[in-house]
């Protein structure tokens, strides 16, 4: 259970499924998201950057649809799934077409291999809101791609090499989607 004290007495018991696991939290109504997912769960790859939706640091996906955690109050997300980035290198399943649990996912490994992180700190936004978009548009074209990373906030990168990770990855996973449908082996 989670530690009340400085809640007051306004304060109401949540369930929230976040990463395929349900979490009872005890919390004041007002908390955002953001705020429960780090500080009650510890789930600390979620960012707390502008707090006021502009940058995207805090991108998480709720029923598969990049969402500003800071902008949601975890009530609202009661009855929702919620996927954060930790689940992303933990993407194990019986199909031989995916990783390995505690790997890091096909996206992870797309932004390391085309250089689309420097400091790191908007990267955990970036991959939550590339993951939502590749589910949604599977096929989509470097234009669409760069449209929609300009949505997040990076003073690193130039954007450039984050648009070449998506991309890649949605590439790889267009090739192994075809393989796997032809029943071949897919590693």
């Amino acid at each position: 259970m989670t530690d009340t004290s400085g809640l007051g007495d306004d304060v109401q018991l949540l369930t929230l499924d976040v990463n395929g696991t349900a979490h009872e939290v005890i919390t004041a109504p007002r908390r955002t998201l953001v705020d429960v997912l780090r500080h009650d769960l510890r789930l600390t790859g979620t960012h707390v950057g502008c707090e006021h939706g502009i940058c995207g640091a805090c991108t998480v996906l709720v029923d598969g649809l990049p969402v500003r955690a800071c902008l949601m109050f975890a009530a609202q997300a009661e009855g929702a799934r919620i996927t954060t980035v930790e689940s992303l290198a933990d993407t194990g399943s019986d199909s031989p077409c995916d990783s390995r649990p505690g790997e890091l996912g096909d996206l992870q490994r797309a932004f390391t291999e085309n250089h689309g992180l420097q400091c790191g700190f908007c990267t955990p936004g970036f991959l939550m809101l590339a993951e939502g978009f590749l589910a949604e548009r599977p096929e989509a074209t470097k234009e669409e791609i760069r449209e929609v990373v300009a949505a997040n906030l990076c003073r690193c990168t130039g954007y450039q090499t984050i648009v070449e990770a998506i991309d890649a990855c949605a590439t790889a996973r267009r090739a192994q989607r075809a393989a796997c449908s032809e029943e071949t082996p897919c590693n």
